[in-house]
């Protein structure tokens, strides 16, 4: 496709965290954009100071008429969309050029050299740290990531369009568009099986996408994972390894082993092993790519993180609040990890809203077994997001599986009250549906009370 021709771009599920990185991108080159969304969001909102029409009731009515030019307007859409969208079908059956977000997105890093994060977790973080350390090295990059940086307080980071570093999300197989230069790979846990129905077919599409690298391209994989490839790990032999690990006033201090020497005294600031894995493969990319160690340790050391992942509320030495986006077993493991590394004699409360009734009921055993490591557990109901209720699939089910003596069903206008009548130092609030807007509401009342 040709970009000089697209004039307008409209964003069907604008307010998307993928769709709206996007939509930032047209933005800041030139492009008209306007778009759709069901709710008004923060995300929402911060397109619209950029000047970004968003309108939220679905008809045709509300696009302007420049926008209907069929010759000049690109119109992106994102799988979450339902079938029955007015707009999507008026753009579909009119014949307009109407494509996938990771479609456009492959189109985009085509002409580019493109860094790409792969794994059913850590790809936005570790998207971020490579993005972060790329722009701070002065490289000129486009990366476009799955959550709002810290350090940037946005989804894009834009400093020029040599290079792109793009997530690859498995859901939907949407990485089979990309062709990067450099891919990493950093985990293949079953998920998404509404997708892909078994876990060999999630594996088998990483094994497709390994195969996307552009010619003489590089894949890095985490140690133990069944790929061939450059390696990385912490603390064992892989290609690139973390070692000689101290934490210092709850900084990670750390040298990096690589193929050809050792990188001494890298400092970073977010919790959890599974947070310092990614950082050494953001580490590991920005090395291949030809970064220099010495600004990439000052670099790395100026990484703030990503909203919702471990982002800290509240921190005080009575109570601690932590918002965190963790919805896969694995993920609920990681966050566990860095909190009790962080806090090892601190009594911890999570609270925990599941994310998709497929996903609740594939993983209810693991889910159980991972919940059940924190001292108490409060848990909201599933957060449907596209999937229609699954008869006998409730958090009152996965609440039986739990092996607990301190876990209790709870509405949302219940969670502040719930966590009041608790002594727990330690408050975790997990999952990726709405439950990050609780947040706001939890911070307030603590706030207040303390």
């Amino acid at each position: 496709m040709n970009y000089n021709n697209i004039h307008n771009v409209y964003f069907i599920g604008i307010g998307g965290i993928g769709m709206s990185a996007l939509a930032r991108y047209f933005k800041a080159n030139n492009k008209q954009v306007m778009g759709y969304d069901k709710t008004k969001t923060e995300i929402t909102d911060g397109l619209e100071n950029l000047g970004v029409k968003v309108h939220f009731n679905d008809s045709i009515d509300n696009i302007p008429t420049h926008f209907l030019d069929i010759e000049s307007t690109l119109v992106v859409y994102t799988p979450a969309i339902p079938k029955a969208h007015q707009e999507l079908n008026y753009f579909i059956d009119n014949g307009y050029k109407v494509l996938k977000r990771s479609v456009v997105l492959g189109e985009i890093t085509k002409h580019t050299f493109c860094l790409a994060v792969a794994g059913t977790h850590g790809k936005t973080t570790t998207t971020s740290i490579l993005g972060h350390l790329l722009n701070e090295c002065g490289v000129e990059v486009t990366a476009f990531l799955g959550g709002i940086s810290e350090n940037y307080n946005s989804n894009l980071i834009l400093n020029g369009t040599k290079v792109t570093v793009v997530e690859a999300d498995e859901f939907d197989r949407s990485f089979l568009t990309l062709s990067p230069d450099l891919a990493c790979i950093t985990s293949m846990d079953a998920d998404h099986l509404d997708i892909y129905g078994e876990a060999e077919a999630l594996k088998d599409s990483f094994v497709d996408f390994s195969k996307k690298l552009k010619p003489n391209g590089k894949l890095f994989v985490k140690n133990g994972l069944p790929l061939k490839g450059i390696t990385y790990g912490i603390e064992d032999n892989s290609d690139y390894s973390v070692k000689n690990i101290k934490i210092i006033d709850g900084t990670y201090v750390f040298d990096v082993t690589t193929p050809s020497t050792t990188l001494d005294n890298f400092k970073f600031n977010l919790p959890g092993r599974h947070n310092l894995s990614n950082a050494l493969i953001a580490l590991a990319m920005a090395v291949e790519y030809g970064c220099p160690p010495k600004q990439l340790a000052k670099a790395l050391a100026s990484y703030k993180g990503v909203k919702r992942r471990f982002s800290y509320s509240i921190k005080t030495e009575n109570l601690v609040l932590i918002d965190d986006y963790a919805h896969h077993p694995q993920e609920i493991n990681a966050v566990h990890q860095a909190v009790r590394e962080m806090y090892p004699n601190q009594k911890v409360m999570a609270v925990f809203q599941p994310h998709l009734f497929s996903r609740t009921r594939d993983f209810a055993d693991e889910f159980a077994e991972a919940l059940s490591q924190f001292d108490e557990v409060l848990l909201l109901d599933i957060y449907p997001a596209r999937e229609l209720p699954i008869e006998g699939i409730t958090s009152n089910w996965l609440l039986g599986k739990m092996k607990h003596n301190h876990k209790k069903l709870v509405e949302k206008p219940e969670i502040i009250s719930e966590i009041k009548k608790s002594n727990a130092q330690v408050i975790l609030m997990i999952g990726a549906g709405d439950i990050g807007e609780e947040v706001k509401h939890v911070k307030e009342a603590l706030s207040v009370a303390s």
